[in-house]
């Protein structure tokens, strides 16, 4: 009884860890706006390209943490890479703004390779889930596999549950979406981009040089 007890309670605190960093602002619901107004699936798909990287990690940290212990460059080398691949898709999409047919253009597989870019480019993604995914899912690992399965398939859900539903109501008041108002969203997109990658990547070259100083 004691051991069903704490499992509800952990799954609990997986949900609400996982919509917490779901919701934050960030590059994926940057794009996810960018991407709406012109398809409402844009979120689910969105969320299945971020899914096909984040999937298959969780599953390899869990065999990681099992076999091997992450070194502490692992964090400061996401850090610097993840910065400067942020920073570039934000000049990227500051030059895409001036072109009226990329920014009215959103197919299938552009929503599904954003979400997959992007997750891949965020330093932020791979951060989370050292800083906070790490000690998740060693407490998952100790209901056994059934445990960490179940909270991988809840981790994902948010994701998937967030971004849908982000889409389809930006889709749905799509008649204020303007061509001014794209202009707009691609500048706030960049920035977030810009902002966040610079961030990650001073933080992770404050992280390299600070104790030398």
């Amino acid at each position: 009884m004691e051991f069903i007890t704490d499992f509800y309670l952990f799954l609990v605190s997986v949900m609400l860890i996982s919509l917490s960093g779901v919701m934050m602002p960030g590059p994926m619901f940057a794009v996810t706006i960018e991407k709406a107004s012109k398809r409402k699936t844009a979120g689910l798909l969105i969320a299945a390209g971020h899914g096909m990287i984040e999937f298959p990690f969780m599953f390899l940290i869990y065999y990681w943490l099992s076999q091997f212990a992450v070194p502490d460059a692992v964090p400061i080398v996401i850090g610097l890479i993840g910065g400067l691949l942020m920073m570039f898709m934000g000049v990227q999409t500051l030059r895409k703004r001036k072109s009226e047919n990329e920014i009215l253009k959103s197919t299938k597989q552009e929503s599904l390779a954003a979400g997959l870019l992007t997750t891949a480019a965020n330093a932020g993604f791979w951060l989370w889930w050292l800083a906070v995914g790490v000690p998740l899912i060693l407490n998952a690992a100790s209901f056994g596999l059934i445990g960490f399965s179940t909270f991988a398939v809840i981790h994902c859900s948010c994701d998937l549950v967030w971004y849908t539903a982000v889409a389809f109501i930006i889709f749905k008041s799509r008649r204020f979406w303007t061509n001014r108002t794209h202009q707009a969203i691609l500048i706030f997109c960049s920035a977030v981009f810009v902002g966040f990658g610079a961030w990650f990547f001073g933080s992770a070259l404050w992280s390299a040089i600070g104790p030398l100083m």
